[in-house]
């Protein structure tokens, strides 16, 4: 009797120890304050909202418990700054055009816009389902960085200018603010580029220490009122065919995440990627009929210029190749992946694109 008694009672605590071994462990998540720097002013509210979609989407996803403060271009460090902070440690995260350090190495303009580069979708495709990704958290790490896609502006316009510019000849000499690796180019075709931060443009225009400017697109370009100083507005910006932007994060800081909030991060990254570029659709078209209601010229760039500037680019590009083994690494898989997306859109995209937009709807 005490036997069968003794059995029983073993088999229900057996029972229940198995239950509670097979019960999967639930871990209340560590509640984590980062901050981000920004490259950008808080007046360009798409570029510089970006890095504050993210951080509301983090938030969201986490239940309040892993927030992230947004700091624009100057509070924490300078626009140009943020590589060096976040390699550092100086803060655990940054958003930028990862071709403003090209300085550094020309390889990091790969990860956001070439001349004749990829456009805002093969980008994506590039980074997402090619070799992008792998090939630029290779690089990254150099820098103690992981980096992640956030936000891609589309093609942008090719700049305000104070005069006229009728052909290449036009060109020489003339002092103009361009940010990257197109400055590289403008150069090579007889331009005098100027990387000047975003908040410091217009001043520089409207006194003629510049001749011209671009920035992103209308409505970035109406905010900062390049139209009052320089009439004359060209399109397309033959350096800036898909310019996308970055998430940079401390390596330490990553690794230190549960695989739950490394999940989030990628999610409202994602998010925030998409978000920002539908936002530019939305507000360019109307922005720009404000823009020429207001007096602003449209001009398309003389073909001179376009020959000029892909023949060069292309040459630079056989250069730093041959001289820099991080860029020839990427750089060839970026060549090969560009050619098949164009076979493909020159059939697909630009056959509808070009027949609608010859439609007067």
């Amino acid at each position: 009797m005490e036997r069968r008694s003794f059995l029983k009672k073993a088999g229900v605590g057996l029972a229940a120890g198995a239950a509670t071994v097979a019960a999967p462990a639930v871990h209340a998540q560590q509640t984590i304050r980062w901050r981000l720097a920004s490259s950008f002013p808080k007046s360009l509210d798409t570029m510089y909202g970006g890095a504050e979609m993210f951080a509301k989407k983090v938030s969201e996803l986490s239940g309040g418990k892993f927030t992230i403060s947004v700091h624009a271009a100057g509070d924490l460090m300078p626009a140009f700054g943020v590589v060096d902070g976040v390699q550092q440690g100086t803060v655990e995260c940054a958003h930028t055009a990862p071709y403003y350090f090209f300085g550094k190495d020309e390889t990091f303009a790969l990860d956001c816009a070439i001349p004749f580069g990829l456009n805002s979708r093969q980008m994506t495709a590039w980074m997402h389902h090619g070799n992008g990704l792998k090939l630029m958290r290779e690089f990254y790490k150099n820098y103690n960085i992981v980096n992640f896609p956030l936000g891609n502006t589309g093609a942008q316009m090719g700049g305000w200018y104070r005069k006229e510019i009728k052909s290449l000849a036009d060109l020489k000499g003339l002092k103009m603010r361009m940010g990257g690796f197109g400055g590289k180019v403008f150069e090579r075709i007889g331009g005098v580029p100027q990387n000047i931060p975003a908040g410091e443009i217009y001043q520089a225009l409207e006194k003629g220490t510049i001749d011209a400017s671009e920035w992103v697109g209308p409505y970035d370009d109406q905010k900062l009122g390049f139209n009052k100083v320089a009439p004359n507005y060209y399109y397309p910006a033959w350096w800036e065919g898909g310019t996308q932007l970055s998430l940079y994060i401390n390596n330490k800081a990553y690794e230190s995440l549960s695989p739950e909030y490394k999940a989030i991060i990628e999610t409202a990254a994602a998010y925030a990627h998409v978000d920002m570029q539908a936002e530019y659709d939305v507000k360019n078209p109307a922005a720009l009929k404000q823009l020429v209601s207001s007096g602003a010229k449209l001009h398309r760039m003389p073909k001179d210029i376009m020959d000029a500037a892909f023949k060069e680019s292309m040459a630079l590009y056989g250069e730093l190749s041959a001289k820099n083994p991080n860029w020839k690494k990427v750089y060839e898989d970026f060549t090969k992946f560009r050619a098949d997306q164009n076979l493909w859109f020159r059939f697909s995209e630009m056959g509808y694109d070009s027949f609608m937009q010859s439609q007067k709807l």
